[in-house]
């Protein structure tokens, strides 16, 4: 299975996601510190879950990489995150 399934699979375990998006984005960060041959390294990840609904921002970081804490020991190097409750999407829409 690859990292992106994995981190995919984690998340969706841990946060019960609206929406959940993760891209491998590896490819852009080839010779930069932690990158590795054959990729999966860096990610983004962009998810909306309610499980985020009061939590700052940080606080929502922290949840994400602890979820991902195995991940990270097996050489996940680096996740660009974009973490939002239900309310803040219905309130872009609007």
């Amino acid at each position: 299975m690859s990292r992106q399934s994995r981190i995919a699979e984690i998340l969706t375990a841990s946060f019960a996601p609206q929406r959940l998006e993760v891209e491998d984005d590896s490819a852009r960060h080839a010779g930069h510190a932690g990158a590795r041959t054959g990729g999966e390294t860096h990610f983004n990840v962009r998810m909306a879950a309610a499980a985020f609904e009061g939590m700052s921002r940080v606080a929502r970081s922290r949840a994400v990489h602890d979820a991902l804490t195995g991940e990270f020991a097996d050489g996940l190097h680096a996740l660009s995150l974009t973490l939002k409750a239900p309310s803040e999407l219905a309130a872009e829409r609007a």
